[in-house]
This record gives C-alpha cells, sequence and structure tokens, in this order.
C-alpha cells in the first residue's frame, strides 16, 4: 500500500473511533481505552505517511516543548525532538544539574516556570520502582495549578517518555511494528509473544518495557508468554491487570520459568533484559539513604545473579523453536549483543542481524507515535483537522 493509500485507509479507521484523548496527558497505556490507543496508532501512520511523503504536518506556530531526561537516551530522545520539531515547537532540555533544583527549587515551582510558552512536557524517569510514575503525577498537578489560577495561559500536555510503570511511547511503536507485519491489528488474534527476560552483563535495566508489553499486547488477543528465572519478577500490579485484560479480549497471559518454553511456536519474541523487582527496590531505598557501600555491594550481588543464567540467551537454536522457526525479533534498543556490544548478551550476533532492519523500522514509528499523542492532546477535532491538510487532496 503507498503512503497516500495508507493515509486514506487509515483517515477511514479513525471515522469510526471516539477517542477521548483532547487536553489529556498520556502516563500509561492501560488507563486508556483501546479507541483512545487505536487512534494514536492511526495518527501515527499518517504523520509518517506525510513525511515520507515530504509533506508538513505543523500545527504551532510558536511555543515550545520541555523534556526531562532523568536516565541516559538514544531512540526517545531525539525521537521527542523530532516529534515536537515536525509540530512546530522549539526544544528546551531541562539540565537538572544546571537549575534551581541543585538549589532546593521545588518541583511545583519548577513546572511553572519552565511552561510559561509550552505546550507539552515530555518526561523520563524510569529507574526506581515508586518514583517515576509519581514524579509524572507531581508535575500534572503543579501545571493544573499554575493553569487553573491565571499563571499559564495553556497547561502543558504531560507525556510519559519512560517511568517505572510503563513505556507506552516504545511499546506502541512495537505494536505498529506488529500491525505492519502481520497486515492488520485483528491478525494478532491468537498470535504468541514471548516476554523473556535475557541475560545481560549489566545490572539494574528498567521493568517498564516487559510490563508496558505485557499490558499492550494482551489487550490485543495475543498470546502472552511471560518467560523469566526465578526471582525476577515485574510489579504484581501490572501482572494481574495483564490477566485481565487477555481474559477481555480473548487472548491468554501465563508466566513461565523457561525460555525454552516461551519461545517454543511463538510468532514473536523480545528477549529482552530487566532488574528483579525486589532488586529495584532496595536500590532506591539505598540511594536515598546514600549508602554507596551497600550499593555496590547490591551491585555485585546481582550481576553474581545475572551470570547464572547466562544460557536465557536468543540464539539460532532457540529461534528454531519458534512457529516456523520463523518468529519475529523485537527490541527497544540497544541490545546487548553477544561478540559485538558484549562477550555475552541477550541476543545472539548472527540473530540480530537477520532481524536488525526490522527493529530499526520498529524504532521509527515513535517519533511519529510521540507526534500523534501531542497532536490528539492538542487539537480537539482532530480528524477534521487531518481531512482538512491540503497534502491529504493531492
Amino acid at each position: 500500500m503507498d503512503k497516500k493509500e495508507i493515509i486514506k485507509s487509515r483517515l477511514l479507521e479513525l471515522e469510526k473511533l471516539q477517542p477521548e484523548l483532547y487536553g489529556k496527558d498520556f502516563l500509561l497505556t492501560w488507563e486508556n481505552s483501546l479507541d483512545n490507543l487505536k487512534a494514536i496508532m492511526a495518527v501515527a501512520e499518517i504523520l509518517q505517511s506525510l513525511h515520507w511523503e515530504k509533506k508538513p504536518f505543523r500545527i504551532f506556530d510558536y511555543g515550545l516543548a520541555v523534556s526531562i531526561f532523568r536516565d541516559n537516551s538514544t531512540r526517545t530522545r531525539f525521537s521527542f525532538a523530532s516529534a515536537v520539531n515536525a509540530l512546530g515547537l522549539a526544544l528546551a532540555e531541562l539540565d537538572e544539574v544546571k537549575s534551581q533544583i541543585a538549589h532546593g527549587e521545588t518541583v511545583r515551582e519548577t513546572a511553572n516556570m519552565i511552561s510559561f510558552l509550552t505546550e507539552v512536557i515530555g518526561i523520563r524517569d524510569d529507574m526506581y520502582p515508586g518514583e517515576g510514575h509519581s514524579y509524572m503525577l507531581e508535575v500534572a498537578e503543579a501545571v493544573n495549578d499554575g493553569f487553573q489560577n491565571g499563571v499559564l495561559a495553556q497547561r502543558p500536555m504531560i507525556l510519559n517518555l519512560q517511568s517505572d510503570l510503563d513505556h507506552p511511547t516504545q511499546c506502541l511503536a512495537d505494536l505498529l511494528k506488529l500491525k505492519s507485519y502481520f497486515g492488520d491489528l485483528n491478525q494478532l488474534k491468537g498470535k504468541k509473544i514471548a516476554m523473556s527476560w535475557a541475560y545481560s552483563p549489566s545490572y539494574g535495566k528498567p521493568l517498564s518495557v516487559p510490563q508496558g508489553i505485557i499490558n499492550l499486547m494482551s489487550r490485543f488477543g495475543m498470546e502472552v508468554v511471560l518467560a523469566y528465572p526465578e526471582s525476577y519478577d515485574l510489579l504484581p500490579e501490572t501482572v494481574n491487570s495483564a490477566q485481565a485484560f487477555a481474559e477481555q479480549s480473548g487472548g491468554s497471559f501465563r508466566i513461565t520459568h523457561s525460555m525454552t518454553d516461551a519461545f517454543t511456536d511463538a510468532d514473536v519474541v523480545y528477549p529482552k533484559s530487566w532488574a528483579p523487582m525486589t532488586v529495584m527496590q532496595e536500590r532506591t531505598r539505598l540511594l536515598k539513604e546514600g549508602n554507596l557501600q551497600a550499593l555496590q555491594a547490591l551491585e555485585k550481588q546481582c550481576l553474581a545473579e545475572n551470570a547464572r543464567h547466562q544460557d536465557w540467551e536468543c540464539t539460532e537454536e532457540m529461534m528454531k523453536l519458534t512457529c516456523n522457526g520463523n518468529a519475529l525479533y523485537e527490541h527497544c534498543l540497544p541490545a546487548d549483543i553477544s561478540g559485538v556490544s558484549c562477550p555475552k548478551g541477550e541476543v545472539e550476533k548472527s540473530v540480530f542481524e537477520r532481524y536488525r532492519i526490522h527493529t530499526y523500522q520498529e524504532a521509527g514509528y515513535k517519533p511519529f507515535v510521540i507526534a500523534a499523542m501531542i497532536f490528539l492532546s492538542k487539537i480537539k477535532n482532530p480528524l477534521s483537522h487531518l481531512k482538512s491538510l491540503n497534502a491529504l487532496e493531492q
């Protein structure tokens, strides 16, 4: 399907949906309706098609987008910058070290001071359980206060660029890749996806990607299998909600402690390392206490535990177990590639190289997912606005 046909098709999809995203933040996929999620994906595909056709989709004449990255980032950082630039906003990154936050400025004050001409605040705060999502809610409450009291002329949208709970822009990009690969969201029903822990020579990777994947894919009728060595549990509430979503959609959800079990007959595999929930909670406590000696001991202990599970690797032999030996490999990147980025890691070099372009395409949806989230939050009648663009008439 060429780009013009994609635009027409997605506009027809939008006509059947009733999204409720105008004036709203986007923090968690599981707090949003299926219509909201489908609308984001449809708009993302329209915007991506317009980009490939070299057609603009600017909606702002001026204003700022502010990003707050409390963890390192490549894809999400540049995806956010690309998205807000395409929509007509200038980007300002808040460096907390260089700001007055270092002198004790409160979240409430900071949020208002960065928001005078700001339309969206994107936040990545993913490392500490109980912290990231709470911080985003605190920023949201602060800008509400500023807007309601006449300090701000507009209320900035708060956009989750990864929290301790969920990574919605990544997971929706993953889902769009599946939609493209299998042809349609309806084709995902009954497909088996293995969200599997995989070995990494580092520790402390967030839980948000596996939590986001099991909660999103279970809503589309997929057979979701979560695999990890014992003790590498996720947050119980995210596991419980994934189970409930699977029951509602007619899909399934289960947990296994065998990577072989998860990969067997899988249509999609997503081998990704994460830290045990209890470790992340302990790490958070020690950081708050400033107990560096205990943190070093915890890291040493965790790396030793990881090393016990080096066989949890996406190898050619593991891939042979999948459906017709040809499951789609997904990853949020960067992957720990054995013999490339590390001696031993999440995925064998030959497997990653075979699916490398697929993972790049997967990542390539993210700028447009972000742009779509902002677009739907800021445009009251998105369908008529999209139809009015001259680019759609040509």
